[in-house]
């Protein structure tokens, strides 16, 4: 990987924050290089416990958490690894984009990674552009679900689902979803025993330039089904109607 940041024209963004976290020097710095050339506000952590620190700092230390827009996180980490940050992060309620960077390009490291919460991937070795290119996409997705108008609250059966609080209840206990997975049974609510193809979905939640694997939403649907499903294995909610889609209802 070269150490000059590719020459692309600035971005039309309001200084969005990116957390770059990769214990190689080289890698963190020349992507922390190029995204702050981008004019994105840009912190680095060398380590999966140094990222801990910046965004769940201890209570007692005075120290403020850290507010970031979007993560870059590498799945190799020493000590505290890429994963756990994800599970973490998503476990905390944390509503931004993450993209994994690895060096492990098997489809089940993509696949573990989408399953723990990241929006994208990149293997390494990558290029710079489409680093860029990847980040751009994911925060302008984002910003557009945020934007987009709420309904207060959905109900279908025994699920509740409250918009603006970002809440789902099941059968009066509340569940824990990812943003992406929130999004999905958000638009599933909204319009019960329609049918959703995989574009359908990649569309409306991850946006027209997504650039990742279709079986994101294979992934994501999966997820889904063991939280508010009570038996994952035969859904009742979401059904997959083989050749079309999935269908809510």
């Amino acid at each position: 990987m070269q150490k000059k940041s590719p020459d692309l024209s600035p971005l039309s963004h309001g200084q969005e924050r990116v957390l770059v976290i990769d214990d190689e020097d080289l890698i963190r710095e020349t992507v922390a290089l190029a995204l702050t050339e981008q004019g994105y506000q840009v912190t680095t952590a060398d380590s999966g416990h140094r990222a801990l620190e910046l965004m769940f700092p201890a209570a007692g230390e005075g120290q403020a958490r850290l507010e970031v827009d979007l993560a870059i996180v590498d799945l190799m980490l020493p000590g505290v690894n890429g994963l756990d940050i994800c599970r973490l992060m998503r476990h905390h309620n944390l509503d931004m984009p993450i993209l994994i960077l690895s060096a492990k390009g098997a489809e089940m490291d993509r696949v573990v990674g989408l399953e723990v919460g990241a929006d994208d991937y990149l293997p390494k070795p990558f290029g710079m552009r489409e680093l860029i290119a990847r980040c751009r996409a994911l925060l302008r997705r984002h910003q557009w679900a945020a934007a987009q108008p709420d309904n207060a609250v959905l109900t279908y059966r025994d699920i509740v689902l409250h918009a603006t609080e970002f809440r789902v209840l099941v059968a009066g206990q509340e569940v824990n979803l990812s943003p992406k997975e929130f999004r999905i049974l958000e638009l599933f609510m909204q319009s019960p025993n329609r049918v959703w193809s995989r574009e359908e979905l990649i569309q409306a939640v991850w946006g027209a330039d997504f650039v990742g694997d279709r079986k994101t939403v294979d992934v994501h649907i999966r997820w889904l089904r063991e939280k508010i499903e009570h038996d994952p294995a035969h859904p009742q909610y979401v059904t997959t109607l083989r050749g079309f889609g999935y269908r809510f209802g």
